[in-house]
């Protein structure tokens, strides 16, 4: 019980075992609200004959065909990792029914005669149809009997491929297998048909029990906990309700009519629905890892970045004092080389290396906070260039995450003086934090506004905003704090990093509420011309 849970656990991101949410059903039922207004509009014409379009069933069985295996194979590579009995059943039941679908169209009257084929007797394709109209909601209500029950099959980790290959080898011959049969033995078959085109009394019996076993597996799909493959499930079932309304009751069972060319057509929705819904979440799937990789990608970056301007903090920092220690250990040197020693000097010196040294301690018990302390050679800088750079990189996030880029940015803006990659950095790190604050916004448009203008006559503004969730009143007080973050896997040290280069700047960075939604980062930095003011002091 507990390798179940667990198991569960490690595929919580699985088509079969993340729940459906409100969003997706709303829109299943929209689809059923949809189908059922068609079915409506062709009521009043379902009786009219279309003559001679038998020619149209070979096509029709080759689109269910490739609609049916393409959903097998993906149903099989979900089965490959999660090894599921449930999922394997219900993919098994795709590639029966898709391998049912050829002989049944190849039999049909006047198919077979015009591909040159012998005929096949008057119940060959009722019994084809029959087999196939009931085994497909046995394997749907054998998948919701086992999907909780018995979830993960206990076998040997590496034997998914084997399992696999003998299911589709036993699923193909079992159907080439009844092909066969019922082929050779029209004679024997029950009298479903009474001519071409009208069925019998007993064919009516064919549907009803469909329609039990279909609702059937309605009910125990509906019980329980709700998955999104269920949920499409239950929608492909009641398409299949509403297929054999069409072909057995509406149409009164005429083949060739509209009602039943409208049944068939509610055929090949139901078998594209579970497809369509796995390619889908397959490439939502792609994008979150995409997103991910990305993500990574870039905190990795920016730790090597601030790996950097941290090593050049502490290489600019304590190359002083290591040099002015060299310098006064050659002068002294010098004093007591001389003839005779000049030792109040050499002293001197020696108590400058001791200085020079404590100094050093300083620096590197403090460099925590001595990080306002710039770390590369300052040139004057384009802040407008340095967010056109920095947008530049970010595109690609931007587009995976449905983000609107809207840019701001003053044309006559004056420099600044610092460093661009510094600067850089820190405009990184606002735009990975707003969109990390946009990723699961979904019922309102997500955009990334960035703005440039003068303030008043010796600064400049920077604002970067979101349309996110904002933020909490407790999150607020604590957001520049060291190693406080709001992302389960953040170091917490980004704003911080942030706060301390604008400040060594000469600037400041706060935070605001961005009305109605999001949240707005802005910094000031004086123009390149206005003094810079460090710890109290000017420079």
């Amino acid at each position: 019980m507990h390798s179940t849970s667990k198991s569960r656990e490690d595929h919580l991101f699985l088509l079969t075992t993340s729940l459906s949410g409100r969003d997706q059903w709303q829109f299943a039922i929209g689809v059923l609200v949809v189908l059922v207004a068609a079915l409506l509009v062709t009521v009043p014409f379902a009786s009219i004959a279309l003559e001679h379009t038998e020619a149209l069933l070979p096509a029709y069985a080759t689109a269910v065909f490739i609609v049916d295996l393409v959903t097998a194979t993906l149903l099989l590579a979900l089965f490959s990792v999660q090894r599921s009995s449930a999922v394997l059943a219900l993919s098994l039941g795709y590639l029966f029914s898709g391998a049912m679908i050829l002989p049944w169209a190849l039999t049909f009257p006047g198919v077979s005669a015009s591909l040159g084929l012998p005929d096949a007797g008057l119940q060959t394709t009722a019994m084809i149809a029959t087999v196939r109209r009931l085994s497909f909601p046995l394997f749907v209500l054998a998948y919701a009997l086992m999907k909780d029950s018995d979830t993960f099959l206990r076998t040997p980790q590496g034997t998914e491929r084997n399992i696999i290959v003998m299911s589709v080898t036993g699923v193909i011959v079992i159907a080439l297998a009844l092909t066969w049969l019922v082929v050779a033995n029209d004679d024997a078959l029950p009298t479903f048909m009474r001519d071409e085109m009208h069925v019998s009394d007993l064919w009516h019996y064919v549907p009803a029990t469909a329609v039990g076993l279909s609702l059937a597996g309605l009910l125990s799909l509906w019980r329980g906990r709700c998955s999104v493959l269920d949920l499409w499930l239950m929608v492909v079932l009641c398409s299949s309700l509403i297929e054999i309304i069409l072909l057995s009751y509406v149409s009164s069972g005429l083949r060739l009519s509209v009602g039943w060319w409208a049944g068939r057509l509610y055929g090949l929705i139901s078998a594209s629905i579970v497809l369509l819904v796995l390619l889908s979440e397959t490439m939502t799937l792609y994008a979150r890892l995409a997103r991910s990789v990305l993500a990574e990608r870039r905190t990795r970056d920016a730790r090597i970045t601030a790996m950097e301007a941290l090593s050049a903090s502490i290489a600019h920092e304590v190359n002083q004092p290591l040099a002015s220690m060299v310098t006064n250990a050659d002068a002294g040197m010098r004093w007591l080389g001389r003839s005779p020693p000049d030792l109040p000097e050499a002293k001197a010196a020696l108590e400058r290396i001791v200085n020079d040294g404590h100094r050093t301690a300083k620096v590197i018990d403090g460099i925590r906070t001595m990080f306002k302390k710039g770390t590369q050679e300052r040139v004057p800088a384009d802040v407008n260039q340095l967010i056109v750079e920095t947008l530049k990189r970010s595109r690609s996030e931007t587009h995976l995450a449905r983000i609107s880029v809207q840019t701001e940015l003053y044309e006559t803006l004056p420099l600044v003086t610092g460093c661009p990659v510094q600067l850089e950095q820190v405009i990184s790190n606002l735009v990975a934090n707003s969109i990390d604050a946009m990723t699961a916004v979904s019922s309102r448009e997500r955009v990334l506004r960035i703005q440039t203008a003068p303030q008043g006559s010796d600064r400049i503004l920077v604002s970067v905003e979101d349309s996110g969730s904002g933020m909490t009143p407790d999150c607020k007080e604590r957001i520049f704090e060291p190693f406080f973050t709001t992302k389960p896997d953040g170091m917490g040290m980004g704003l911080i990093f942030c706060r301390w280069i604008i400040e060594a700047h000469g600037g400041r960075l706060w935070m605001m509420d961005n009305e109605p939604h999001g949240t707005i980062f802005q910094f000031t930095l004086p123009r390149a011309d206005a003094p810079i003011f460090l710890t109290g002091e000017r420079t």
